[in-house]
């Protein structure tokens, strides 16, 4: 693709392709689009001293900026997007909590019509196919087996637009509908499950291609019941999310996810809810009362941890800092697989000419200094 007059060059900072990170590096932008090569009237724009990444990509998101994604309208919806953009979240599936299957088909349809208009990646169905017993932040009197007839009803909700479903796959019912869901084309997503290794690896090899929040809302890993934990982490198949919030995951369960899968399985994710880029206070997941407290969110009844308030950016900054993880790493986890996995690695997920031009500028810390949607400035990195 070459570049027009109207083309804007971002030189001078490491730029991170998927072949490895470029020193001083170029992108070109061209309208929506990043371009081959830049016209004769260029803008260039220096970026000296900061690394150049692509837009993150979050598979796992229930809302930010004080707005719900799982009940608010699309007014309230398209907030939340907003907040997540400004850090440096440029693409964004919406997920939704459990609830009755007529609502959830209701929200499918407001969310499939963002969907249409670009404003959002599509719709995850996180519950009600759970397992009671590891519910988390669901309402239990809510939840029910998966039923293949149920599940194509909000596949067919969302008209197009249903992007995954968690389930509970050892449930009557979970492995018939992981068929149907990879029939579909949609990812079937093992959490809130009580599977034992055998029937995890069961329904790996019906379908399942993704593991909800690894470690959380599962059982953990023992010597001689090794659980799903293992059976997720050792299957070349299986993507697993990761919530990196100092909350969720201790650095070490981290480190083996990153180790034992490898970073081309890893998915960071935020699982944020209303008060992620906004703050605490008492707010709403679905029909449940949360109370956030210095930036952790708990059920008000029971005290679970209720999604989280993290913004990709905190997980990126984290990851390499704390974490020590390469920075090659991180984007692949943060942009690429998340969008391979939703079908959209042609038109975003790295730095390559042909694809929307969705970026992050971060400076030497690794805090966000400018983010671009679509070949347009959310944060600008010269105001």
């Amino acid at each position: 693709m070459s570049g027009s007059a109207h083309s804007t060059v971002l030189s001078g900072a490491r730029v991170v392709l998927p072949t490895g990170t470029v020193a001083g590096g170029r992108v070109i932008v061209d309208g929506e689009r990043i371009a081959g090569s830049a016209g004769e009237g260029a803008r260039t724009v220096d970026l000296s001293g900061h690394w150049l990444v692509p837009g993150f990509v979050d598979m796992h998101n229930h809302g930010g900026g004080g707005a719900s994604f799982t009940s608010g309208t699309a007014e309230e919806v398209l907030k939340g997007v907003r907040t997540h953009r400004e850090h440096g979240t440029t693409t964004l599936v919406a997920s939704t909590v459990t609830g009755d299957l007529d609502e959830l088909a209701r929200r499918a349809g407001l969310l499939a019509e963002l969907t249409q208009q670009g404003e959002i990646a599509g719709v995850h169905f996180e519950g009600p196919f759970i397992n009671p017993c590891r519910k988390g932040a669901h309402k239990e009197d809510l939840l029910r087996d998966p039923d293949p007839a149920e599940v194509r009803k909000l596949i067919d909700a969302a008209h197009g637009a249903a992007r995954m479903f968690t389930l509970a796959t050892e449930l009557p019912g979970g492995l018939d509908s992981v068929r149907l869901l990879a029939e579909h084309g949609v990812i079937a997503a093992i959490g809130h499950t009580d599977s034992t290794y055998e029937q995890t690896r069961q329904a790996i090899d019906a379908g399942a291609t993704v593991a909800t929040h690894l470690y959380n809302a599962m059982p953990g890993m023992e010597h001689r019941a090794p659980g799903p934990i293992a059976a997720l982490l050792e299957d070349e198949r299986v993507t697993v999310e990761l919530i990196n919030d100092g909350t969720h995951l201790h650095p070490a369960m981290l480190e083996l996810a990153f180790h034992h899968a490898g970073a081309h399985r890893v998915a960071l994710i935020t699982d944020a809810m209303d008060a992620a880029g906004f703050g605490d206070g008492i707010y709403h997941l679905g029909p449940l009362e949360v109370e956030v407290k210095e930036g952790v969110a708990r059920l008000v009844e029971g005290g679970s941890i209720a999604g989280s308030t993290l913004t990709l950016d905190t997980a990126f900054k984290r990851s390499v800092t704390l974490d020590k993880l390469p920075v090659e790493s991180v984007v692949q986890a943060i942009s690429a697989n998340p969008a391979k996995l939703i079908g959209l690695y042609d038109e975003v997920g790295s730095l390559e000419p042909g694809k929307y031009a969705d970026l992050v500028v971060l400076d030497a810390e690794f805090d966000v200094k400018g983010v671009m949607r679509r070949g347009e400035w959310i944060v600008d990195p010269l105001a």
